[in-house]
């Protein structure tokens, strides 16, 4: 599919502007009543300059929506300027809303599957091999300009048709992570409101809070939203912790009464062992929108800053969450911890609403935007200057909130199947495509791969490798297999009921 140029200095509109100042190439001529008649070559130009609008704007009315080229280039430049304008702090804010949702609280179910030891060792570890991986998937897209969304990385290494593969698996993944977060949304309503009204009922609020969520389209203006999401994740953990310490000092023998281990119980089966490891895995997740938030940088070296800072901040949540509320709660810890939190558990619900609904929208959002791009980029419509252009947009969000919707209603085992796409696709978009956009960046280099220089971004990138394939495979396994269990116990949902769905 072809692309108009960007409307920016460099790529020529510039000299155009200057030609269209600068008046017609040869001299006007006279008709046979005196009136002056434009030359031939002026009549070529003013053509071109229509095709020019026309193909910019998208539609066949942008002449009598744009005046003439140089209004055009006025709100072109504003357009571009306004979708370049993130900082690198915000950029911070953005993959923290991507990557630390209520799901942070499922992280001491996994310590108690895990044991104390390897939950903190696992968490830390692949912590660590998730930002490392995601400096090498920054380094593609600083190294190739074109490469603004995921799909285009996979494009440098796989061609056309592997570009079109991850573009659908790109899509299907963030709009069933919006889709989970419908699921959560409902059950946080119905513990609000003690069970007022129909599940179902709570899923369309919850659908339509993600919609309004994710209407603003600049990850700039995004990031405001960013910020309350960061505080209330940050005060929800606090009153857990809070309130699953005043429970567990209520027990008989007080807090050295809870039972906690260090090591995984005997009877753990190698399914629940993989489960609770990939879902540490796709904790760290926040690489599948990396090169579309890289996208609208103002400085895109920055992106480092942000990753590194990233890094830090959610290894730190992770571990000191599954490690303080495991201890507190023990093996009968619930998931998420927010149901162990005693007579906090609804303060912790509400304070919990803004990163319900913000972290799960911008999903949809990154998704959105990369259909929009797809379609627009480099017009006025992309830039969100015509009716035109905020009508697709409006409508896909529409239409993709719909989607995860009904998904989450109609699917029983809407959480398994959210696990068996995950380890399809997350494990490539989080672990081995960035361990292999490593190989691609040393190519380019004179020293060998196993040389003191290059021998670290070796090691990071080999283990990428054996993360994502041991999830891909492992991790559909588990899933599965949870599909399987949840069948034989009774415990999956029914479709569009109306009784307490678990997210």
């Amino acid at each position: 599919m072809s692309e108009p140029l960007a409307p920016t200095a460099e790529n020529g509109i510039a000299s155009t502007r200057a030609s269209h100042e600068m008046g017609p190439a040869t001299s006007e001529s006279l008709n046979s009543g005196g009136e002056k008649v434009a030359s031939t070559d002026e009549k070529k130009k003013s053509s071109g300059n229509r095709r020019l609008l026309k193909g910019f704007g998208g539609a066949n009315d942008v002449e009598e929506t744009v005046e003439d080229l140089e209004d055009y280039q006025k709100r072109a430049a504003e357009g571009h300027e306004k979708f370049h304008r993130l900082s690198w702090q915000r950029l911070t804010i953005c993959l923290i809303v991507e990557a630390i949702a209520l799901g942070a609280l499922s992280m001491p179910s996994n310590f108690s599957t895990l044991g104390m030891v390897p939950g903190v060792i696992c968490t830390v570890f692949l912590g660590v091999l998730a930002t490392h991986g995601s400096l090498f998937l920054g380094e593609i897209c600083l190294k190739f300009k074109s490469a603004t969304h995921y799909d285009e990385v996979v494009r440098l290494m796989f061609g056309k048709w592997g570009k079109e593969i991850f573009a659908v698996a790109l899509v299907i993944q963030l709009f069933l992570v919006n889709a989970s977060h419908v699921l959560t949304g409902t059950e946080l309503l119905n513990a609000l409101s003690d069970h007022a009204t129909c599940s179902v009922v709570f899923g369309v609020v919850s659908a339509v809070l993600l919609f309004a969520m994710a209407i603003p389209p600049s990850f700039h203006d995004f990031a405001i939203l960013g910020y309350i999401d960061f505080v209330s994740i940050l005060v929800a953990i606090f009153l857990t912790m809070l309130g699953s310490g005043l429970e567990a000092g209520k027990q008989p023998g007080g807090y050295m009464a809870t039972e906690w281990r260090l090591w995984p119980k005997e009877g753990t089966s190698f399914a629940e062992a993989v489960l609770a490891l990939t879902n540490i895995i796709f904790a760290y997740s926040f690489a599948v929108c990396l090169p579309s938030f890289m996208g609208e940088l103002r400085k895109p070296q920055d992106y480092r800053k942000a990753l590194i800072s990233l890094g830090a901040i959610e290894i730190t949540i992770y571990t000191l969450t599954g490690a303080i509320i495991y201890s507190l709660s023990g093996d009968g810890v619930s998931s998420p911890a927010i149901f162990g939190a005693g007579a906090l558990e609804k303060p912790a619900w509400g304070v919990a609403i803004p990163v319900v609904y913000i972290s799960g929208a911008i999903n949809a959002q990154v998704a959105c935007r990369y259909m929009h791009d797809r379609k627009f980029k480099g017009t006025l419509h992309g830039y969100f200057k015509t009716v035109y252009g905020w009508a697709w947009w409006l409508g896909m969000l529409l239409v993709g909130n719909v989607f995860s919707f009904v998904i989450a209603e109609v699917v029983p085992f809407f959480s398994s199947l959210l696990g068996i796409i995950s380890a399809l696709f997350i494990s490539g978009f989080s672990y081995w495509l960035p361990g292999l956009a490593w190989f691609m960046l040393i190519r380019d280099r004179e020293a060998s791969i196993f040389s003191s220089k290059n021998l670290i971004g070796f090691i990071g990138a080999s283990l990428c490798l054996i993360v994502g394939f041991f999830t891909l495979g492992a991790g559909t396994y588990a899933s599965v297999q949870s599909i399987i269990d949840a069948y034989a116990d009774g415990t999956v949902n029914g479709v569009f009921t109306c009784a307490t769905v678990s997210a």
